[in-house]
């Protein structure tokens, strides 16, 4: 056995290096990290309009599947990086700025589970000075011929690099995440808290089993002993425990200035839920194609039959044993071989891991009956009018069924037939396919929303899906629909 193994490691070395080989013979130049500013871009310019390039589309037969190999010593690819930071960040934060309304609006009617304001929208800027009710009554092709469409899907900060990245909130507790190349880009207020409360189906009682703290491998025990059985404990110890990932590790093409023993599942998923942390999907290319995504809550995952916006794998322990071989390195498993890759055994550690994942619930939902649907003595007109343009008119619950509004399918929008297809700071926007149903119990505690994160509030949710549905919502309609939400 000990001599079959060494065999193995061998070959997978000599593969590695194959690979890398080939790659550099071939003299391939794929968009990375470590491109001057101006490549990096493709061009764009710190404002939608230019950066938008309708007539430009990547020649996919030019692009390796296969990371690019890092030019240049550890040190000076840092130095250069940390020299485009500044232009890299403004370009893409232009761009945001032309994109949306990026100022405080909160509300404390109702706030997240654990308290925070919630995040008033709609933020999108629409253009040449047109009304939601305008833009609603304009058949998909005559917004697509004029470019009006305000929901575009989301780059990421540099979309050429991408990788994980986490916000400075979260960087202020957590500083081993922070990334010098780029940073985080949309401010806390469109975010979950951080830490967020943490709830267990088997200890409903308890509420919030954190008690505010951001669980990590120095306090899980002392907060779950007694709580947790042995076997949950090993899988909540994994949960919090370090691996190796793309941007964080310990080579010389990392993104952090320090070597890493890499990112948590927590660390995203903070206390179960979400940090709201981005990443680019792993399962496409050219890079250029791949999609933004936001990191969705664990919370309910013991009622879910998808995981992943778009893999549509079909066990909590499939996506988890996905996680550590392939998506911390963005699907490239001999970047994996190169960083250390984490393989887990099935039986035990995947087996522990998914069945912790599988107690963590929904927040509590007090206007919620048994069968998750508003109660009639506690509900507002405003959140009854709203549950019944859910049902009737708004055509939500097609997707979104009580008592968890998820029908663990996937839909495809068709979402294209709103704009063209371009290039984007860096990302080229084209027709994404079908994407996963996501609970809708808890909502208002997972800003910011859709897949990629483009929809920063719920009021942002309901303009996009009157547009995309064609359900011409008026006014009342559009803030009763956002009332109801907010209670599930």
């Amino acid at each position: 056995m000990a001599h079959a193994r060494k065999c193995l490691i061998s070959f997978s070395v000599t593969l590695l290096f194959f690979a890398v080989g080939l790659t550099a013979f071939a003299g391939e130049k794929k968009e990375s990290g470590n491109t001057p500013v101006a490549e990096a871009a493709t061009g764009s310019s710190t404002v939608e309009d230019k950066a938008r390039k309708p007539d430009v589309k990547p020649d996919v037969k030019k692009e390796s599947s296969y990371t690019s190999v890092v030019e240049g010593t550890f040190d000076s690819v840092m130095a250069q990086d940390k020299a485009n930071k500044p232009d890299v960040m403004k370009r893409h934060l232009s761009f945001l700025n032309e994109r949306y309304d990026l100022s405080l609006k909160t509300t404390t009617d109702v706030t997240m589970s654990g308290g925070k304001p919630l995040p008033v929208g709609p933020t999108a800027r629409l253009k040449e000075s047109l009304t939601w009710d305008t833009l609603a009554g304009m058949l998909p092709a005559q917004i697509k011929e004029k470019n009006l469409f305000p929901y575009l899907p989301l780059p990421h900060p540099n979309h050429a690099s991408g990788g994980m990245l986490f916000s400075q909130k979260q960087l202020k507790q957590v500083s081993r995440l922070e990334r010098f190349d780029m940073d985080f880009d949309l401010p806390d207020y469109f975010l979950p808290e951080f830490p967020p409360p943490m709830y267990l189906t088997t200890h409903k009682d308890m509420g919030d089993v954190s008690q505010g703290k951001l669980v990590t491998l120095d306090n899980y025990y002392e907060i779950f002993n007694g709580i947790l059985n042995p076997k949950q404990l090993e899988g909540m110890r994994l949960l919090v425990t370090q691996f190796p990932q793309q941007q964080f590790n310990a080579t010389a093409d990392r993104k952090s200035e320090k070597p890493s023993q890499g990112v948590t599942c927590f660390d995203c998923h903070a206390n179960g839920h979400t940090s709201a942390a981005t990443h680019l999907v792993g399962d496409i290319r050219p890079q250029s194609h791949r999609n933004r995504i936001e990191t969705p809550t664990l919370r309910g995952v013991n009622i879910q039959r998808l995981f992943g916006s778009q893999r549509a794998l079909k066990s909590v322990e499939d996506f988890t044993e996905f996680e550590q071989r392939a998506a911390y390195f963005d699907g490239d498993h001999l970047t994996a071989a190169k960083k250390g890759v984490n393989v887990l055994e099935r039986g035990t550690q995947v087996h522990f891991m998914a069945e912790v994942m599988s107690l963590l619930d929904f927040p509590p939902a007090p206007k919620l009956d048994v069968f998750g649907q508003l109660d009639q003595e506690k509900a507002t007109d405003s959140e009854k009018r709203g549950e019944m343009i859910f049902i009737g008119k708004g055509k939500c619950i097609v997707c979104h069924p009580a008592p968890y509004y998820t029908d663990n399918q996937m839909h495809d929008l068709q979402v294209e037939r709103f704009y063209k297809s371009q290039l984007i700071n860096g990302q080229y926007i084209r027709a994404e396919g079908p994407i996963k149903t996501f609970p809708l119990r808890g909502i208002k505690d997972s800003p910011p929303y859709l897949h990629d994160g483009r929809l920063l509030t719920l009021e942002d949710a309901v303009e996009f899906f009157n547009l995309v549905l064609q359900i011409k919502l008026n006014e009342q309609d559009k803030k009763d629909l956002v009332a109801f939400l907010r209670q599930l």
